[in-house]
């Protein structure tokens, strides 16, 4: 049976921010967030981590291509592999809403909705998922939140070496489901609470940043994407 880390009531009344310790399998819960300049933008996420387990909930505020707030809930299964992704984007007299889930056997499956139009946002049309047959993550576009899971799983906050991943990568605000092809390289140790791992999209478009983790596999720090609030 399959297991994924969940919220409890007492989660909501009180978040602290307790450390994650992979060699301890018990669970912990922490609120981090994140801002950025240009263009602006803000998110905050409860996240609990059992294990090697994940579970987050999270709102963000986009104000490109126009004022937008996005909703999302992320479950993993072991190993922190994404098993499940809701997410709903709101702005403009618009609301799209995306379930994406990944099966134990790697199939991946969609549900999504629209209320209203919006000039702004893209037409949505169903996704290929047969592309995402080898995606164990998923990427939720400006969402520093989501490179936790894959450092998480291969110790690249301490470990040495390059790993290349294929994402489900959803597009914001129009959550537009992408195969993206990413690198992950660590780089090195900071300090004692931090290291720098590089960032690099493989679909030819040159994206690369060095990224700031806490010891926790946090994000503190993504060039252009959120620094830790």
């Amino acid at each position: 049976m399959l297991r994924s880390a969940h919220f409890s009531a007492s989660d909501s009344r009180a978040c602290q921010d307790i450390e994650y310790d992979p060699m301890v399998d018990s669970p912990s819960l922490r609120c981090v967030a994140w801002s950025k300049a240009h263009p602006l933008g803000t998110e905050f996420a409860e996240v609990r981590v059992d294990g090697n387990l994940l579970a987050a909930r999270g709102v963000a505020i986009g104000s490109a291509p126009f004022p937008y707030r996005l909703d999302y809930e992320l479950e993993t299964t072991s190993a922190f592999v994404t098993s499940r992704l809701i997410v709903t984007a709101r702005g403009n007299g618009c609301s799209r809403s995306l379930d994406l889930r990944r099966a134990i056997s790697g199939a991946w499956e969609e549900t999504w909705s629209e209320d209203g139009e919006n000039p702004l946002l893209p037409r949505r049309t169903a996704t290929d998922l047969g592309v995402l047959a080898d995606a164990l993550d998923v990427d939720l576009g400006l969402s520093p939140l989501l490179n936790t899971p894959p450092v998480l799983r291969h110790g690249l906050v301490r470990r040495e070496g390059s790993i290349d991943f294929a994402m489900a990568w959803v597009s914001v605000p129009d959550l537009s489901v992408h195969r993206s092809p990413q690198r992950y390289t660590f780089l090195r140790t900071v300090d004692r609470r931090s290291s720098l791992v590089r960032f690099e999209s493989l679909a030819g478009d040159g994206f690369r940043a060095d990224i700031t983790f806490d010891a926790e596999g946090f994000v503190l720090d993504y060039p252009g994407v959120g620094t830790r609030i």
